[in-house]
């Protein structure tokens, strides 16, 4: 009796041991550009936000062929206009992925049948989900932007604009505890600063492209005056198409004297952090 028990003791420790290394490991992060991102847990869980990757100008070649991605748990959409809902559909049908996004663009995409309902999460701004398991949680944040669908009618074949809800951004905490904020499309508001004091993220992914979102000036800003814990800033939603010509450089100086890490990734780009 006492060998089984210390059998049993030794691979309990064993799989804890395991389960914290894991957990003691960083986040793997890939841009594609965009506001389009991949994000593999500590644990191992994968989670795209606005997987725009197909038609976005700026994903490598080599990394178009959504098959190629492997598993997704978890699709994050921020807003329903194209350059960020992207390729949301095609690929929950292609992995199975559960699809999070703004209660009343859930309900349009429901009407419009494009997703599996047993897939779609509808929730909103504060609200918080597990849905791949109780070390992550995902919380839906506000952003000041706009939100519509464009599709096509099914009897006339004509475009049509359907309501897309509001825009969202999103706070993703993973295994070990560390949090990401995606911001979405977004200028800036005061809320920065709850944002910052109440969930203490470590990452911003922030827009700097200007003219639909915030440009540098304004991304720089939000930094200093809204997100003075957050230790790393990644700039994205620039360069992707002309009229986003916001540019880290610009950006960077703008930031003046305040000291944080600003990581300039390149799309295709995979970091731990």
């Amino acid at each position: 009796m006492i060998g089984r028990f210390l059998k049993f003791a030794a691979v309990a420790g064993a799989t804890a041991m395991m389960a914290f290394a894991a957990q003691a490991e960083g986040a793997k992060i890939t841009w594609y550009g965009q506001a389009a991102f991949k994000i593999v847990s500590p644990g191992g869980k994968v989670i795209m936000i606005d997987p725009f990757i197909t038609k976005n100008p700026k994903t490598p070649e080599a990394m178009k062929d959504l098959a190629k991605l492997g598993k997704v748990d978890l699709i994050l959409v921020t807003h329903g206009h194209g350059d960020h809902v992207g390729d949301t559909f095609e690929l929950a049908k292609l992995t199975g992925a559960k699809v999070a996004m703004n209660a009343d663009m859930g309900s349009t995409y429901a009407t419009l049948d494009v997703i599996d309902s047993k897939q779609l999460i509808r929730f909103n701004k504060s609200g918080r989900i597990s849905p791949i398991g109780d070390g992550i949680i995902i919380t839906m944040t506000r952003a000041e932007h706009s939100s519509s669908i464009r599709t096509k009618d099914p009897i006339s074949g004509k475009d049509i604009v359907l309501p897309g809800g509001e825009p969202a951004g999103y706070i993703i905490q993973l295994e070990n505890g560390y949090k990401i904020y995606h911001a979405g499309d977004t200028g800036v508001f005061r809320d920065m600063g709850f944002i910052n004091n109440y969930y203490k993220p470590k990452l911003a992914l922030l827009p700097i492209g200007g003219h639909f979102t915030m440009g540098p000036a304004h991304a720089a800003f939000a930094v200093r005056n809204y997100f003075k814990d957050v230790e790393t800033v990644m700039p994205m939603h620039y360069g992707t198409f002309p009229i986003l010509k916001g540019t880290p450089e610009q950006f960077k100086k703008a930031l003046k004297d305040h000291k944080v890490d600003t990581v300039v990734m390149q799309p295709g780009d995979t970091r731990d952090f």
